[in-house]
């Protein structure tokens, strides 16, 4: 029987998607009906970005699609070539805490600087699971 391991890290990412996914639903029609937004006059992103306030959720959603595409591509990757050690479980969770952190900053209270250093640790980590990977391939 082949190791699924290496999947839990995308299976938690796929759950933070969907977690932010209902986030945003719910701020998103909460501002629309306390301020009386017709869904007709958000129906463009620029008419989003000129009526609804609250964007942090929407803006995290759009982030789950940006780097994270690269870590699903790796932890396919790594159960096809079998590079599932702990260390690079370990990669790919840190990756996951990463990005929970992140959504995390960016659905609250959304300091900068805060939502800076998880996003960049997360693009670290990354980058050190695509090295490994390539370390992997390259041995052979």
């Amino acid at each position: 029987m082949t190791n699924h391991a290496i999947f839990l890290p995308g299976l938690a990412m796929v759950a933070l998607t969907f977690v932010v996914l209902m986030v945003m639903y719910r701020r998103r029609v909460a501002q629309m009906k306390r301020e009386r937004i017709h869904p007709q006059a958000v129906a463009t992103s620029a008419e989003s970005a000129a009526k609804l306030t609250d964007s942090g959720p929407a803006d995290n959603f759009r982030n789950l699609f940006e780097l994270p595409v690269l870590f699903y591509f790796a932890l396919a990757v790594c159960a096809i070539t079998g590079l599932q050690d702990i260390a690079t479980l370990a990669l790919a969770w840190a990756f996951v805490g990463a990005r929970a952190l992140h959504s995390a900053i960016q659905c609250s209270y959304n300091k900068v600087m805060h939502r800076f250093k998880a996003y960049l640790l997360g693009a670290a980590i990354l980058l050190a699971l695509w090295v490994r990977i390539a370390i992997h391939l390259v041995a052979g």
